[in-house]
Parts: structure tokens; sequence; C-alpha cells
């Protein structure tokens, strides 16, 4: 039996981070180096995403402002910067183009409201491209938030196997013994919740900016349609 002093030497060796995982099992080596991995990942997406839906608003901010101070879509369109990636002036090219396509053709009410109905189409299926690209690696937030902790506990619980199966071999049951084995399993849950609180709460906060952009976006549409309808009411008179 090792003594008190031998005890809490053992312990503070055996209890850093580092040490744990030096002490691991392939296993749980494995596991921590994934979840780690994981979370660097998922913190490259928050700060991507967060990024871009900052850039994203600042722009909408200005060009829904030159939009409805520019007094005519047609001068807007003139001045417009086609080779923009934002989604905002995507949206409002596809509408303009299909608008002026086919506006020529409206020869009675119901062709104007035929035109209308396919320029919104057009402007929405724009809408869903965008904001598909603004979801892209969302779902891996997602997966993570949901099977992190999952991944944790099957570390923990191969961990304490092992330590089980090391105090039957060494029939020693001392504390100072068991707890590098124990802590080294409980380590893996502390991480896979470590893991999964940031990119749970990071989700729910990109999904909720992306509902209210997308929501934003649908309402320029809904505005560019009724500018449009105005327009072609006032050339069937």
């Amino acid at each position: 039996m090792i003594g008190a002093e031998e005890a809490a030497m053992a312990a503070n060796q055996g209890l850093s981070m580092f040490s744990l995982f030096a002490q691991a099992s392939w296993v749980v080596k494995s596991i921590i180096i994934l979840l780690i991995g994981c979370s660097f990942w998922s913190w490259t997406v928050m700060f991507a995403k967060f990024s871009l839906l900052s850039k994203l608003k600042k722009n909408a901010n200005r060009f829904e402002d030159a939009f409805w101070n520019s007094g005519s879509i047609d001068v807007f369109f003139e001045n417009v910067n086609a080779k923009s990636n934002d989604p905002f002036v995507a949206v409002f090219i596809t509408g303009m183009k299909e608008w002026r396509r086919a506006k020529e053709k409206i020869k009675t009410v119901m062709g104007g409201i035929s035109l209308g109905d396919r320029v919104v189409r057009v402007m929405e299926v724009t809408v869903g491209r965008e904001i598909d690209y603004l979801e892209q690696h969302l779902g891996f937030l997602a997966t993570l938030g949901s099977t992190a902790p999952f991944i944790g506990l099957f570390g923990t619980v191969w961990g304490i196997m092992n330590s089980f199966e090391a105090i039957g071999i060494s029939q020693n049951t001392n504390l100072a013994a068991v707890a590098p084995g124990i802590a080294e399993a409980l380590f893996t849950t502390a991480l896979g919740l470590v893991v999964t609180i940031p990119a749970v709460v990071a989700y729910n906060k990109i999904a909720n900016e992306i509902n209210r952009y997308r929501a934003r976006l649908e309402a320029f549409v809904d505005e560019f349609s009724a500018i449009i309808s105005r327009q072609m009411e006032d050339s069937e008179d």
C-alpha cells in the first residue's frame, strides 16, 4: 500500500490533461483527437458564418437604401454592380432580367399577371439558392451538437471498462491507483460537452440569423413584385 504523500504525488502527476491523454488507450486517444478536430472545425464554421452574416446585413442596408432612393428601378439596374456576390443584388438582377426580357410582350391584364408571377417565381428560386449557400456546413454544427456528447460518453465507458479491468488484474483498489483511469474516462465526457455546447448555441443563433435574412429577402421580392405590378397597370392605361 502506498502512503498518503505518494498517493497525492501520483494523483497530481496523473490528472493533468496531457498526462491523461498520454496514459489513455488508443481508443480513448482517438476519441479525444476526433473531438478536438471537430471542435476546431466547428469554431472555424462559426467564425466564418458570423462574419459572413454581419457583412451581408451591412450590404443589405446599403442596397435597400440605394434602391429606395434611386427613384427608378431601371436607373438603379443600370448602376448596380452585376459582379457583386451579394444575395440582394443577385435576386434583384434576376428579377430585372426576367422583367425586361418579357415586359414588351404584355398585351392584356391576364398576360401581365402571368408575367408578374413568373418574375416572382424566378426571384424566389434565386432566394432559395442564396439561402442554400448560406446554410452550407450548418448541418455539421447540428450533427456535432447532437452526437459529440455520445462520442464523449463512449470514451468514458471504454475508459471505465479499462479501469475496472486494471483493478481486477492488480487487485489494488486504492484511490490513487484508480483515479487516473477514472479521470481519463470522465475527461472524454467533459470534452464532449465542451465541444457540444458552443456548437448548439452557434447553430441556433446562425439558423435564426439566416431565417431573418431569408425573411428580408422575401420581403424585398414582395416589394419588387408590387413595383412591377404598378408598372404593368400603368402600361395598361
